[in-house]
Formats: structure tokens, C-alpha cells, sequence
């Protein structure tokens, strides 16, 4: 599934392009995604100027001068398509301005859009429940330290909480908490200050290395102009079971299931 750095380059990647321009044409050639395209979609969209772009956790935004902004989530597989050579059949939306075209494409049609008034973005429910972005101020030990006060839950899961921390994923957090040298099993009430203190910095490295290689690229995800991400060359232990710890501590990396998902970790310095 695409996560905030894959979302983040997408929107970079869309902005180059799309920002300040009028959009021309809009077409819905397949409605089978996750949700109903918004019955106003069409009208809404053709003729109106993108006046900025933007992300909240994993949803991408596209704003527009009709004070309406289109909300768009990537699902597992989704990416958009900029200018593409041939149409796919797993094309859903098509957008089109006087020089490009976009298209979003989602083969596993886990992905959907909506389209908000934009001074309500903020109370749209699914991001009004957010909890603070990780690259913002408001992401910090202290935060971290009050979310999980008492709490027995392990802390790889809380930090997949959108509730907790917004736009984090499987792969970062894993990544982040071997840097971090915390063990996911970790109930997160137990976690030291300092451990939090460490693992704050971390989650925001991670992230920034990733936006910077263009995400991470495992199976469908592409940036927009279609070059793949390489954050995956990176990966200290995130699908690597039985690989050897890059630390050179004698450690093996091992694979666990939690909450449904896979976490790879180190048990030799993750503590």
C-alpha cells in the first residue's frame, strides 16, 4: 500500500505539472473503485483551476478555484499517470488540461476520491480523526509519551493508529523503530522517554530519506512521470527475514506477525 512518502511524491510529482492550470476535460471511465465517484465529479472539475495541491497523511489533495478540493486515496495499488502513452483498463479517472493528462489507475480498485468544499477539508471525517502529521512540530516525544500512557497495546501497532500519528505505515514504522533500537513488541505504556526521544527523530529521517528516493517501490506503486521509488534499497529490515543485521551485532532479522501485518525486526538490538 502506498504510504506518506509514496503520497507525498505523488502529489510533488502531480504539482510540476497540474498546479495553476485549467482543467479541460474530466472522464469517469470506470466507477468500480473502493467508493462511488461523487455524482458531481464531472461538472465540478471541467473548467476549474487547480490553485494548490497538498497531502494529509495518506490522502492527497487537489484544490480548485470553485472552493471545492478533490480528496484522493491510492488504496493498495493505485498511482496516477502522467501523460500516459495508452490508455490501461484499470484507468478510472481521467483528467486532462490544455498540455497533460492524468490518469489515475488502480488495478486492485482499493483506491477512491471525493470531493469536498474546501474550508471543510479539515472536518471531513475520515481526516478530521487524524492524529498529528509525522514531519510536523506536533509530532513529538512528549505527544508520543501521553498517547501511549497506560497503554498495554504493542507499540508498532500504535503507531500504525491513524488516531495517534497520521500517514504512518507497516514499512516506516518498521524502519523507524530498528533505528530507534525498540523492540515492536513493546507494550507502548513501557516505552522509556529517552526510547521515545530516540524514535521521534527516526520516524521523521525515515520519512524525509523516502520522500527524498521517490518512496518505495515493491510491487505496483510508480512515481507519476513513471519512474519506480528506491527507498526499497535501503530497507535495514523490512522484508529481509534471515538476512543479518546491518549493525554487525551478530544479529539475524526475524519476521513476526502483529495485528494481521508482517513486522520484521532485529531481536538482537531492538530491545
Amino acid at each position: 500500500m502506498p504510504e506518506l512518502p509514496e503520497v507525498e511524491t505523488t502529489v510533488r510529482g502531480l504539482a510540476r505539472f497540474l498546479d495553476g492550470q485549467r482543467i479541460e476535460r474530466v472522464a469517469v471511465n470506470r466507477p468500480d473503485m473502493r467508493r462511488p465517484f461523487p455524482a458531481d465529479l464531472v461538472q465540478m472539475m471541467t473548467g476549474a483551476v487547480v490553485t494548490g495541491m497538498g497531502r494529509r497523511a495518506k490522502y492527497g489533495l487537489i484544490h480548485t478555484d470553485r472552493a471545492s478540493t478533490l480528496i484522493f486515496h491510492l488504496g493498495m495499488s493505485g498511482r496516477w499517470r502522467i501523460d500516459p502513452e495508452t490508455p490501461d483498463k484499470h484507468d478510472h479517472l481521467v483528467i486532462e488540461t490544455a498540455d497533460h493528462s492524468f490518469a489515475l489507475c488502480d488495478p486492485r480498485r482499493f483506491g477512491w476520491v471525493d470531493l469536498v468544499a474546501t474550508d471543510a477539508v479539515g472536518n471531513w471525517p475520515s481526516i478530521a480523526a487524524l492524529g498529528p502529521e509525522p514531519l510536523g512540530p506536533e509530532l513529538t516525544a512528549e505527544h508520543l509519551h501521553q498517547a501511549f500512557s497506560g497503554r498495554k497495546q504493542a507499540i508498532k501497532l500504535l503507531l500504525l493508529d491513524q488516531r495517534i500519528v497520521a500517514g504512518l505505515g507497516n514499512i516506516y514504522v518498521c524502519e523507524a523503530l530498528h533505528r530507534a533500537r525498540i523492540h515492536p513488541r513493546k507494550a507502548g505504556g513501557k516505552v522509556s522517554r529517552p526510547a521515545l526521544a530516540r524514535l521521534v527523530p527516526e520516524i521523521k529521517a525515515v520519512l524525509e530519506q523516502s520522500i527524498k528516493d521517490g518512496g518505495s517501490t515493491l510491487r505496483d506503486y510508480a512515481q507519476p512521470d513513471g519512474e519506480l521509488g528506491y527507498f526499497a534499497t535501503r530497507f535495514a529490515v523490512y522484508g529481509r527475514e534471515g538476512d543479518p543485521c546491518d549493525r554487525g551485532d551478530g544479529g539475524v532479522i526475524r519476521r513476526i506477525e502483529q495485528g494481521g501485518r508482517s513486522t520484521w525486526f532485529c531481536p538482537r538490538c531492538q530491545k
